[in-house]
């Protein structure tokens, strides 16, 4: 992943880990596992490798649900931002996606604010939808269970108040830290995934993919131009180029890798069915002059961009 991504240099040369290191060190493990998940993410980035360019992972996108009873793991985005706030992490943007019935939240490493990759953390409001909604939501998620060890719990409150950790701890506790980005769950099954899928996409493939990395975006000088090389190539290119209202973040994306899941069916057998996993995303920023009179990176997102881009993890059925 070095020989692939753009990493500040002083990260690479701290004698300690800190908060910092450890943000990007998070993000190159769940980074390097959204490629591995998405094969068209793979093959940009092996295009990337063989021209001798770098990619700039400018964010992951992650869904959450907002439900108590889920297990051990804590309601909502909480699931996550318990283990990047200390990680130096903080609330950077609040976004309504009203179509979507969720809410999205940007954090932003507040060292290194343009150098690491961002969190656009979403939760999904299970109280707006029907009975039988909230119901198979709860089904699906009551078996979770909570992968922060005691251990990491301790590194983490070690980040918060000092900033550092030696590296055998930060290499002890970053597993742990990563498995927080994954499905807490236990095997769905086929009739809670079908009411899920009739009212929320979203809410179908948290049943799936639970706390994944949905997508990782590389932050690239011209998406338009970029979109269209990829549709040139044959790869599975979204259609249009979302465009803020700001006009200063456009945003594209692959569709998403068609993934095989297991769902218990009727009888408490296993079914496999085909279902949408995750996609990689390509996103250009510009500068902008903030209220100090400091131009900037607008590390903003919009909400409009955000419910489109969404759209990459629809499916009409599981297959």
């Amino acid at each position: 992943m070095f020989s692939v991504l753009v990493v500040h240099p002083e990260l690479m040369a701290a004698a300690k880990v800190s908060r910092a290191v450890m943000a990007e060190a998070l993000n190159v493990v769940l980074f390097s596992d959204l490629v591995d998940r998405v094969p068209a993410a793979s093959a940009y980035v092996d295009d990337c490798v063989r021209d001798g360019q770098k990619v700039f992972h400018d964010h992951g996108a992650v869904r959450t649900v907002v439900l108590s009873g889920m297990g051990a793991l804590p309601s909502g985005e909480e699931a996550l931002v318990r283990v990047l706030r200390p990680l130096g992490y903080r609330l950077n943007g609040v976004y309504p996606l009203e179509r979507l019935k969720m809410t999205g939240r940007s954090y932003a490493q507040e060292d290194y604010p343009e150098d690491i990759a961002q969190f656009f953390v979403s939760e999904l409001h299970v109280d707006r939808f029907s009975e039988a909604f909230a119901a198979a939501a709860l089904s699906v998620t009551k078996s979770s269970g909570d992968p922060l060890s005691p251990q990491a719990r301790t590194v983490l409150a070690r980040f918060e108040s000092d900033g550092e950790v030696d590296f055998e701890s930060a290499a002890a506790a970053l597993p742990a830290l990563a498995a927080c980005f994954d499905r807490q769950h236990d095997i769905p099954s086929l009739t809670d995934y079908e009411t899920l899928l009739a009212e929320s996409a979203e809410m179908a493939w948290i049943a799936t993919e639970g706390n994944a990395f949905n997508h990782a975006t590389d932050r690239v000088a011209d998406v338009d131009a970029l979109a269209a090389q990829q549709k040139a190539l044959g790869r599975p290119m979204k259609d249009e180029v979302e465009v803020s209202s700001t006009k200063r973040v456009r945003q594209t994306a692959y569709r998403a890798a068609q993934v095989e899941r297991e769902f218990r069916d009727a009888d408490g057998n296993i079914v496999t069915r085909v279902v949408p996993g995750s996609f990689y995303e390509f996103i250009t920023r510009l500068p902008m002059t903030d209220e100090t009179g400091k131009t900037r990176l607008d590390l903003a997102f919009d909400s409009s961009n955000a419910q489109g881009i969404f759209k990459m993890t629809e499916a009409a059925t599981a297959a």
